[in-house]
């Protein structure tokens, strides 16, 4: 029923966009809440931001509302993340609501993290990449500039403007990393452990070790659970943290199993910056 819905839906929009010649506005969408915070970072108020996945949805499994169409219809550019399953399901019924818009991936050209890289002909063949690339400062402020490259296309009279917010966000950018690099410093080869593999940027990144119950988007086997518990019991480690959109059940049989807590975090949080310092301390005070 939701994807008949869907198609008539996309087919009023299509049909009204071809109506008329009307100026569109230019809205900027994008895949995930942190992304419009990087986006605001650059352009404050200049656009209406346009988020996909709403709060408390899952990137993996997130089937996009015929509702949502409109604001797709008047986009300017949507700024992929990259590599969710999200956008991969639903990059060609976008791209159809609206042939006009510009689809650009941040990720592009980043250090990613996946399960295999060949090298063909002239570009990199990749899979199984891990999308949490936004848990990264460092990352964050290449992504940032790819932003400021397309908005400085779509409102050039700003652009200078544009430029100083972003020098400004960098800063901020390595400010954190700074801070982060600092706290954490003590505790490097320090193991933890979360149901989906959602921190393995920031572990890279910061000297720690993640292991996950949730292996290829896939439910825990009583073998691996086997395996991450006893690798816990050995490191005495008594947490394990979850991202809030995911089913506790799992985790909560692990926690009985190591005689521990779950710990819920959000990496999809908007406040971006404000979200790794909580999540770094949330960490400290359970290494």
């Amino acid at each position: 029923m939701r994807k008949i819905l869907f198609i008539l839906a996309m087919a009023f929009v299509v049909a009204s966009c071809g109506s008329g010649k009307q100026e569109k506005a230019k809205v900027i969408t994008v895949s995930i809440l942190p992304q419009k915070t990087f986006v605001q970072k650059i352009v404050g108020d200049d656009f209406p931001v346009n988020v996909l996945i709403p709060p408390g949805a899952s990137p993996a499994t997130y089937t996009l509302l015929p509702s949502q169409l409109k604001d797709i219809s008047q986009s300017a550019v949507w700024f992929r993340i990259g590599y969710i399953a999200f956008e991969h399901s639903w990059k060609d019924k976008i791209a159809q609501t609206n042939s006009d818009m510009k689809v650009i991936n941040i990720a592009e050209g980043l250090d990613l993290i996946a399960d295999q890289m060949e090298q063909h002909g002239d570009h990199v063949h990749i899979d199984g990449v891990d999308p949490h690339v936004w848990l990264s400062p460092a990352m964050v402020k290449q992504m940032a500039k790819v932003i400021l490259d397309e908005v400085s296309k779509l409102n050039p009279e700003k652009a200078d403007e544009y430029e100083a917010n972003y020098q400004k966000f960098v800063e901020e950018c390595d400010q954190l990393d700074a801070e982060l690099k600092s706290k954490l410093e003590p505790y490097k080869g320090r193991k933890f452990i979360v149901f989906h593999p959602s921190l393995a940027y920031y572990a890279r990144e910061y000297g720690l070790d993640q292991y996950s119950l949730e292996t290829g988007g896939k439910e825990p086997t009583p073998q691996h659970m086997k395996e991450i518990v006893d690798m816990a019991n050995e490191n005495d480690i008594r947490v394990i943290y979850i991202q809030s959109e995911f089913d506790r059940d799992h985790a909560r049989v692990f926690a009985e199993e190591i005689t521990g807590k779950v710990i819920e975090v959000w990496p999809l949080n908007p406040e971006w910056a404000e979200n790794l310092r909580s999540m770094t301390d949330i960490l400290i005070q359970n290494f």
